[in-house]
């Protein structure tokens, strides 16, 4: 098993204030796509829908205020069902909050995965912006990497 990781300063945010975006569908939607509903609180499910119906579901499997969140794939492409993703947040000197990010349990590195580690950079850098200016870019405002993404 691979994982995605990454790690993600935010200016002049709370721990809490990070949280608040990762747990909110109206949060979500503001850094990663504009189409996301659901519940966001542990035991919900949280969809996330880009082109068409094409996207992801995931099983919202822990969540600690101010510090933690955790999801479970449990639709989507075949390649991250099954996976976890997992933000940590540390508080930081000078009002910065750390966002640990990791994308765990793929079963191999295949060129998919590889796109998507990149697709999950330019995400985290859209949460930032969210937090720190008050915009993000979500899909499909996003930064293409690809023709296909």
């Amino acid at each position: 098993m691979v994982d995605i990781l990454h790690r993600v300063g935010v200016a002049s945010t709370s721990p809490d204030q990070v949280y608040d975006a990762l747990v909110d569908p109206g949060r979500l939607a503001q850094w990663w796509t504009t189409r996301t509903r659901g519940e966001g609180t542990a035991g919900g499910t949280l969809e996330f829908r880009f082109d068409g119906d094409e996207g992801f579901d995931m099983k919202v499997l822990d969540t600690v205020p101010g510090e933690h969140v955790e999801w479970e794939v449990v639709g989507g492409p075949d390649d991250w069902i099954g996976t976890t993703i997992s933000f940590d947040l540390r508080p930081h000197e000078d009002g910065w909050t750390i966002v640990m990010f990791t994308h765990a349990d793929w079963r191999e590195p295949v060129e998919f995965m590889h796109g998507c580690s990149t697709k999950w950079a330019t995400f985290l850098l859209s949460l930032k912006s969210l937090l720190e200016t008050g915009e993000g870019t979500p899909w499909p405002h996003d930064v293409k990497i690809d023709d296909h993404s």
